[in-house]
């Protein structure tokens, strides 16, 4: 996985993700305000395979699956952060979005560009050279990014068990 950094500060919460204004909106139309009161350019100009890179108590706040949905749907690979809100750390994994906790977040500045080894725990910043450490992600939730979410997953096990 390789893409560039959108970088955030701490305590970015789920109504920041996914603005409870627009929360009745189709999916993809509620992406397009994600993170729009702390970046309003974020939305429009992150590509597929970007990574955003946030502060300690990521996602904490409300339960809305939403939150990491239109991060999914925008295309973030992975999302890289001190510590994450619990439930939005498990929607993350459940929707097939790798939420990487990482204490050396702040070597990591926007627009640099990162590759990662989930299994390893391992971030190069390829900007900079530098290797940085994280939480590998365990087997469990390895299988869910793979398949694309806990659903898909799940579908699948069933249908192997058939």
């Amino acid at each position: 996985m390789s893409g560039r950094v959108w970088k955030f500060g701490d305590n970015i919460n789920t109504d920041v993700l996914a603005p409870g204004i627009y929360i009745k909106l189709p999916a993809n139309e509620l992406a397009t305000h994600c993170l729009e009161s702390v970046d309003p350019e974020f939305a429009g100009n992150v590509k597929k395979g970007d990574y955003v890179v946030g502060g300690r108590n990521f996602g904490t706040g409300s339960s809305r699956e939403q939150a990491a949905q239109v991060l999914k749907l925008l295309g973030v690979a992975a999302v890289i952060a001190p510590s994450f809100g619990g439930i939005f750390y498990r929607n993350a994994f459940n929707l097939g979005l790798p939420a990487i906790v990482s204490a050396e977040t702040g070597e990591i500045e926007d627009g640099h560009r990162l590759s990662i080894d989930l299994a390893a725990g391992k971030i190069t910043n390829k900007t900079t050279g530098e290797q940085l450490s994280a939480e590998a992600v365990p087997g469990n939730l390895m299988a869910l990014i793979e398949a694309g979410g806990l659903v898909t997953y799940l579908e699948k096990k069933i249908n192997e068990n058939r």
